[in-house]
């Protein structure tokens, strides 16, 4: 039995005494047989749009959907969505059917619905209702379309990218049949709006199933990122890496943090290779590829859509993203140094970001062990934590003296501003710490 919340319950009840068959359907059925915590609980019902409203008529209602057959009914200020049975009509636009018919029989609802693990509906009173072995299939651990794949994608090409993300983010194999409607249709993908896209990539990406999904649909993610298409089966011909440029890139996305900004960096953060390779002694180089990635990730995010705050964070990581790869591991000293100006020009967070995405580009090379990335990562990240207990200085403001202090010991004008830029860099080599005293007396020993 599913543990329905008590509002749910209590409008079901409501319906169920007006003499309406009511169920819960979707994704909260799905999810509550998943163990999983459902974010909506949606109810379905036989009774007409007209009579819900009559029925709630003395409660908090919108009635937005109407003409979808949704009455919104709030409880405590929390929005459900009562929808009336219905059947779909063509699809002659491959997104929204034509028209829809309200029918007072469940089984033509629910044959209407997308895949079977989201045509469940429950009633504590009626029982489960699952025409199409839905529960099998979850436990299955699989993404099958109701009816035949071809004919369903057809109707909306949307339903592919929503199979996709359900398999990343359920960890769920998508069925033989359902994925073969896919590689056949996904250049329809083309035709679905950037924003929409965005969203349901954002999710895809977090999933713990995003591999398998990476690496069995290249075709799709080839049409809704056509950047990506060039990087499928690229030989990078290297010896700093053993796979070619997709499965590195799946590698990468992979052992990154299940964070969006992360994962959508580890995803674009090569797309400037192709366009960089060189080749010498027989061996392929792709000088500059970060500035030319980052390039390319700006004209990704615009097509997807991403606000200008995503957009400039994923770039900043994308073109940074092998900045310490030129590190020699042997010399602390000069790391801390780099680390030190870094700090001045990334800041922390853009930096610790950068050694998140670093880790994950160095595991995904297959040259190294994990174990042996991970002791690297460490050791970086114990210098930066180091570093942060000396308070370095990032601009003039963080200056342990600021321009008041300078005009007390003789300065003026740009002679303020010039010292100013001198000290940060000395702070950056190492050669300062931020503290008064020894700011002051290099002050006197420079003026």
């Amino acid at each position: 039995m599913l543990k329905i919340p008590q509002p749910v319950l209590e409008l079901m009840d409501t319906l169920e005494n007006a003499g309406f068959p009511a169920y819960t359907v979707g994704g909260c059925v799905r999810d509550s047989l998943l163990n999983r915590v459902p974010k909506d609980w949606d109810i379905t019902t036989s009774a007409h749009p007209d009579r819900v409203r009559q029925i709630f008529r003395n409660e908090k209602i919108s009635l937005d959907g109407l003409a979808h057959g949704t009455v919104v009914v709030y409880r405590e200020e929390e929005p459900y969505e009562i929808t009336t049975f219905r059947k779909d009509g063509a699809y002659t636009d491959h997104r929204h059917p034509d028209s829809v018919c309200f029918v007072d029989d469940i089984r033509d609802d629910l044959v209407r619905r997308d895949f079977t693990v989201n045509a469940l509906a429950y009633s504590p009173k009626r029982g489960m209702v699952d025409l199409f072995h839905g529960q099998k299939d979850l436990e299955n651990k699989l993404i099958r379309c109701i009816g035949e794949s071809k004919r369903r994608f057809t109707e909306d090409a949307f339903r592919m990218i929503r199979a996709l993300r359900f398999s990343s983010v359920f960890e769920f194999t998508i069925e033989p049949e359902t994925a073969e409607g896919i590689h056949a249709l996904c250049p329809t993908l083309r035709d679905i709006s950037g924003d929409r896209k965005r969203k349901e990539l954002m999710k895809l990406l977090c999933g713990n199933g995003v591999g398998y999904i990476l690496r069995s649909f290249p075709d799709a993610f080839s049409v809704m990122i056509p950047e990506i298409k060039t990087m499928v089966g690229y030989d990078q011909n290297n010896r700093h890496h053993v796979y070619d440029l997709w499965e590195h890139t799946v590698r990468a996305v992979e052992n990154t943090a299940p964070d969006p900004i992360l994962r959508l960096t580890m995803l674009l953060h090569d797309t400037g290779k192709p366009a960089t390779k060189t080749i010498e002694n027989g061996e392929c180089h792709f000088r500059g590829h970060p500035e030319v990635s980052a390039r390319i990730s700006q004209r990704v995010l615009e097509e997807l859509s991403f606000d200008r705050a995503t957009a400039n964070r994923v770039m900043l990581l994308v073109e940074n993203h092998d900045l310490l790869m030129q590190l020699n591991e042997n010399k602390p000293d000069e790391i801390k140094s780099f680390l030190r100006r870094k700090l001045q020009t990334l800041g922390e967070e853009n930096l610790r970001d950068i050694i998140r995405v670093n880790r994950a580009d160095r595991i995904a090379t297959g040259t190294r062990t994990i174990q042996q990335v991970d002791e690297w990562t460490q050791t970086v990240s114990a210098m930066l934590d180091e570093l942060l207990t000396e308070k370095p200085a990032f601009s003039k403001n963080d200056l342990a003296l600021k321009g008041d202090d300078l005009k007390a010991l003789g300065l003026y004008g740009a002679e303020i501003g010039k010292m100013q830029r001198l000290i940060l860099a000395k702070i950056a080599e190492g050669y300062l710490k931020n503290d008064a005293e020894e700011i002051e007396s290099f002050i006197k020993s420079q003026h």
